[in-house]
């Protein structure tokens, strides 16, 4: 490894909880395996022991870091429009990523196509719109009403963050009441069918934001309370406990099908029988339902208070997650790009071990390439502005 990667993984921000940076590093390592299917790996990854995957994680530590980084500029009176610039400035800057990758995924999908005759990648993933509908495809991508497959956290986490001023000035004064509101849109939203509208495709975006604010928002009322040195959720026993008891649960129903069965045929006796709401019963990602959402935060919350996370995460092992997380809109941007690229050799090479190892190792290593050239880059403008 050369030394200024070494360096770059070794050295984490002073007084930075590394549990955010690694976890958030392994969530992208996870999100790019699961985003190139058909391979040995993804079958190690959380989605095969739960209800939920990596991408539930990614946006409520996301949520987290916003409130950690943006809190102060709303802790006072006002005027806030330095924060409102900030949130707003981060969000155009998601934008700007996601058109980039989007258009090198469809490079990508293209090349495989016209050199090595992977017509296939054409047609998967939302990609097959680009030559179907070409001019309501060139509308929907850069208003973000068409989202290609593997490509869709970005709009999410841009467009949570344009409402993030009002929801961490509120965080900060009226906890709360912005947990019950976002307890609120979240419950309405499948009820009236919500969600920001798609083009051509109709059927609105794959994670809907009126769903999934509500983990941003647990996320920024966590970060808020860690700020000021408290819990947003107390360390309670029972909890604990009920929490251990459902992610065995869980994982057993995801390993044992006969189970799962069983744990499906009672919720759709509760929905049947006793009219529990779609979003007690479904497995739905776009809505986030309940056994998705309930298996996530039962996750985040032992995680949290499991003192063998916070030692794991500051060992010199987890230190290549913690680089990943500290950068990750550039590794998230470059997964994309990597996953379509990984797609597009599995569909004209031929499927073996070998090339599922090579396809991942190499992913995984030029990710963390970037994350430690940015690490870099980053000590030398701070040297630099020190002189």
């Amino acid at each position: 490894m050369p030394e200024t990667l070494r360096a770059a993984v070794a050295a984490p921000a002073a007084g930075r909880d590394p549990r955010l940076d690694v976890l958030r590093g392994l969530s992208l390592v996870m999100i790019f395996i699961n985003h190139t299917p058909g391979q040995i790996y993804e079958n190690l990854t959380s989605r095969n022991f739960g209800f939920s995957d990596a991408a539930e994680g990614f946006v409520l530590m996301s949520g987290i870091a916003a409130g950690l980084a943006y809190m102060r500029y709303f802790a006072g009176p006002g005027p806030y429009w330095a924060g409102v610039a900030r949130l707003w400035r981060r969000s155009w800057t998601l934008y700007k990523v996601h058109l980039v990758t989007t258009a090198m995924a469809l490079g990508v999908a293209a090349a495989t196509a016209q050199w090595f005759g992977g017509f296939g990648m054409m047609q998967l993933n939302e990609v097959d719109k680009f030559y179907e509908k070409p001019l309501q495809f060139l509308i929907g991508i850069p208003t973000l009403a068409h989202q290609l497959g593997y490509a869709n956290i970005l709009p999410l986490y841009a467009a949570l963050l344009l409402v993030a001023p009002g929801l961490i000035w509120l965080a900060l004064r009226a906890p709360r009441v912005l947990l019950a509101g976002s307890l609120a849109l979240w419950f309405i939203t499948p009820m009236y069918w919500l969600n920001m509208p798609s083009y051509p495709n109709g059927s609105g975006w794959f994670l809907n934001p009126f769903a999934w604010q509500l983990l941003f928002v647990l996320g920024l009322l966590t970060g808020v309370a860690a700020k000021h040195g408290q819990r947003f959720v107390p360390v309670k026993r029972w909890l604990v406990a009920l929490c251990i008891v459902w992610l065995i649960f869980c994982a057993a129903a995801a390993i044992y099908e006969p189970l799962e069965l069983a744990f499906g045929h009672v919720l759709w006796l509760a929905a049947e029988k006793l009219h529990f709401p779609w979003i007690a019963v479904a497995f739905d990602k776009t809505y986030l339902t309940v056994p998705r959402l309930s298996h996530a935060l039962a996750l985040a919350y032992v995680l949290s208070v499991w003192p063998a996370v916070r030692q794991a995460c500051a060992s010199r092992f987890a230190a290549p997650f913690a680089l990943l997380g500290r950068h990750a809109l550039p590794v998230f941007g470059l997964g994309v790009v990597l996953c379509y690229t990984a797609n597009g050799v599995k569909t004209v090479m031929p499927q073996s071990l070998a090339l599922d190892t090579a396809l991942i190792g190499t992913g995984i290593a030029l990710m963390l390439a970037l994350a430690g050239a940015k690490e870099a880059w980053k000590r030398a403008e701070a040297r630099a502005q020190i002189r």
